[in-house]
């Protein structure tokens, strides 16, 4: 049996306890318990024998006893849950204070660009509905006394207060209830008394209206025309017929909200998510309010426990369709903080509508100085993403289509606007992409011929020969106290002689090289020059589509500290341009489309996250207003390279007019390519193994008086057929032509 608590005793003295406690004068004042202290006692007392290695019974003096050891059920472990508390200045540095005023107000783009969607939509929509005006008015004065007789009948139906209550009394009737009916009828009655009234008044107030129109000014009645005609024509219009068109088939754009991201959430068919959901509603959370950013707006959600923001990126498009948008108008991407934190940012419009701003160093004024950052792209929402050349190598890797040649030339121009630096590079495609820079370069390949590989893997030779001699250079200036971290300086950039320039080093579709004969070498040296290079001014920039450990060794890719993949096929090719476990983190270039999305890619490198960007867009006319400009500064800083100088790989080497002569069968006034070819193998084989009827063509191209059209000849079964060819008279013509220019 329970023992009686001291209110159960009618001996305790409660008021005398309660006087005690509240009379400081009574007795002693009431004692303030050290609450660990009494843990550390209860925890002693509480220590059975042998718990600290020694008997009771080596402890006579120890004050316990059997009364004293606390017989409740044993526990495991220390206590849990009982972690200090956060200091107070980690809590301050963790809150975050919302600016004063949202992002969008304090900047000038986002402003501009929320006032330019506004006003763009706003003009559409008054200049649709302004060309069809007469259309509205002719329906309006057509359906405005229908709607006027409609709003008599229905005021007078409610004047008589018989709407609802004829159907009551008449149900009452039919069940011969007479006193309900009376019941009705008398609420009918007070009803109608004071309705009868207020539409008198109305109907006296619309007549003095009347009489001072027709005595008012003449507008008065113009305007009072455009408020009542449009309102009655609204009540007499059929229910399927409105007064005005609408402006678009299509669902417009919806500010976002929390409902509307929920279902879209909810629809991606994400069994953590709708399981989650299921039994909270609230599992997905808003930290920060939806709110406007630049040409759109961004919801910032706290996924589900468990559920991580990669996820969801993964499914962009499913996210698009449950949002009723296009793809390229929904943008989401993991935030900062956790995993479980999406970024989710939906644009006023489509970002293939969007007109991205010009390239600022299209500008007539525009410098560049590879120490410092650049525009170079953009992000779905317009705003400029910069980057800088010096102490990086780059590698822009996507599928045909993706625009990647088009961004890697962007990077080129822009060093071609520091008159420091020097460019040398190879284009391994062939189709004469950078051309157009050719001017201000002093190394220049075009190409996928033996030719063009074999110069190829000799520059890089000559790149790693370069780094051991800018290293003896470092050396020396770290001596004199000129490059205080063992670096390339601006200044010594700039000191004349010094050797020290910035060398920008770029290869296109370098994975015909690396699957060449020259591969393996190729490879291991490039691999030293981007570890080296980078502090000696040596900028590698590596442009491919076949991101594979064959086509691009992993070494190269390892060491390569800024990325750009554009439109790729697949998760290997995504994580071999951006990085391990980049497709897990939610960087997917997978999304994008080629062609349709050339110019999108994942940018990694700059910045504390990888982010979707657009390069700009420079085609080959405004490249070469850059490249004018880029002449012109150099010149003056006397760094243009002289044309003798500058090393060509675009052509063979020997003299194909000369060889053609040489080979020549015979007495035949024409002959075939093919024929023309094998015999050129057999004269030159370095210079003309592989090539064909197309190469010949190409290499006579330069020279119009040669004409290539079909021969006819005999096949060696005798058949009779037509293939390209050219003729004797026509090259010696061309040989003629060419001796005589030389020697004028």
């Amino acid at each position: 049996m329970a023992s009686p608590t001291p209110h159960d005793d009618d001996r305790f003295d409660w008021q005398a306890a309660e006087a005690d406690l509240t009379d400081p004068a009574a007795g002693p004042a009431a004692e303030v318990v050290d609450l660990d202290a009494a843990r550390s006692r209860r925890q002693a007392s509480t220590a059975g024998p042998g718990d600290d290695g020694s008997d009771l019974a080596d402890n006579p003096d120890d004050d316990i006893d059997a009364e004293s050891v606390d017989d409740g059920p044993g526990r495991d472990g220390g206590p849990v849950d009982m972690a200090e508390p956060i200091p107070a200045d980690v809590l301050a540095r963790q809150r975050e204070r919302r600016p004063i005023l949202a992002d969008w107000a304090r900047s000038g783009r986002a402003l501009r660009a929320a006032v330019k969607h506004q006003s763009k939509d706003a003009g559409y929509v008054t200049a649709y509905h302004g060309v069809r005006l007469p259309k509205y008015v002719v329906k309006a004065l057509a359906w405005a006394p229908i709607g006027a007789v409609r709003g008599i009948g229905q005021a007078l139906r409610w004047a008589s207060a018989e709407e609802g209550n004829w159907h009551l009394r008449q149900a009452a009737a039919t069940r011969g209830d007479a006193d309900t009916w009376l019941k009705l009828d008398a609420r009918r009655q007070r009803q109608s008394v004071w309705r009868w009234w207020v539409l008198a008044a109305g109907t006296a107030g619309t007549g003095a209206g009347l009489i001072v129109l027709s005595v008012g000014p003449e507008w008065w009645r113009w305007a009072a025309a455009a408020v009542v005609v449009p309102w009655l024509a609204t009540r007499g219009r059929p229910a399927d017929r409105p007064l005005t068109d609408r402006v678009s088939e299509g669902t417009r754009y919806r500010k976002l909200t929390a409902d509307l991201v929920r279902r879209a959430l909810t629809s991606l068919q994400l069994t953590a998510i709708n399981s989650a959901v299921a039994k909270d509603p609230k599992a997905i959370t808003f930290p920060v309010d939806i709110h406007r950013d630049g040409p759109g707006h961004l919801a910032v959600v706290d996924l589900p426990y468990g559920v991580e923001a990669a996820e969801v990126v993964a499914r962009r498009g499913k996210l698009a369709s449950a949002m009723r948008l296009p793809l390229d108008q929904v943008w989401p991407e993991p935030a900062a903080g956790h995993t479980g934190r999406l970024a989710l940012w939906v644009g006023y419009e489509p970002a293939s509508q969007m007109k991205q701003p010009p390239w600022p160093l299209l500008s007539t004024s525009a410098k560049v100085d590879v120490f410092k950052p650049f525009a170079f792209a953009t992000t779905p929402r317009l705003d400029t993403v910069a980057v800088d050349l010096m102490f990086r190598n780059f590698l822009f890797g996507g599928q045909p289509g993706s625009g990647k040649t088009f961004a890697l030339r962007d990077l080129i121009l822009a060093a071609a606007l520091d008159p420091r630096a020097e460019i040398r590079g190879y284009e391994l495609k062939g189709v004469g992409d950078f051309a157009v820079l050719e001017p201000v370069m002093a190394e220049y390949g075009n190409g996928f011929d033996d030719e063009t590989l074999a110069r190829c893997f000799a520059f890089i030779e000559w790149l790693y020969e370069e780094c051991r001699r800018r290293s003896k250079r470092i050396e020396h200036y770290a001596r004199l106290g000129k490059a205080p971290e063992n670096k390339v300086t601006p200044e010594l950039a700039s000191l004349k002689g010094s050797g020290l320039h910035p060398l920008v080093a770029w290869f296109d579709e370098l994975q015909e090289l690396m699957t060449s004969k020259y591969g393996k070498d190729a490879g291991e040296l490039l691999e030293k020059v981007i570890k080296l290079g980078r502090a000696l001014g040596v900028i590698i920039m590596i442009g491919t589509q076949i991101p594979d450990k064959d086509s691009l060794p992993t070494g190269i890719t390892r060491n390569v500290n800024s990325r750009f993949c554009l439109s790729v096929a697949d998760q290997t090719a995504n994580d071999m341009i951006l990085g391990t476990s980049a497709y897990k983190n939610g960087h997917r270039a997978t999304v994008f489309q080629p062609v349709i999305e050339a110019g999108w890619g994942i940018l990694r490198g700059f910045g504390p996250k990888a982010a979707a960007v657009r390069s700009f867009y420079v085609d080959t006319t405004a490249a070469a207003r850059i490249v004018t400009r880029a002449i012109a500064l150099r010149q003056a800083a006397g760094t243009l390279p002289a044309p003798d100088e500058q090393t060509r790989a675009v052509a063979p080497v020997a003299d194909v007019l000369g060889d053609l002569a040489r080979v020549w069968p015979g007495d035949d006034k024409k002959v075939w390519n093919d024929t023309l070819c094998g015999l050129l193998a057999e004269l030159r084989p370095e210079a003309y193994q592989g090539w064909g009827s197309a190469q010949l063509t190409a290499a006579l191209k330069p020279h119009t008086v040669i004409k290539v059209g079909d021969v006819y000849g005999r096949l060696p079964d005798g058949k009779e057929t037509t293939r390209r060819g050219i003729s004797h008279e026509h090259l010696l013509k061309a040989i003629a032509e060419r001796d005589r220019k030389r020697s004028g």
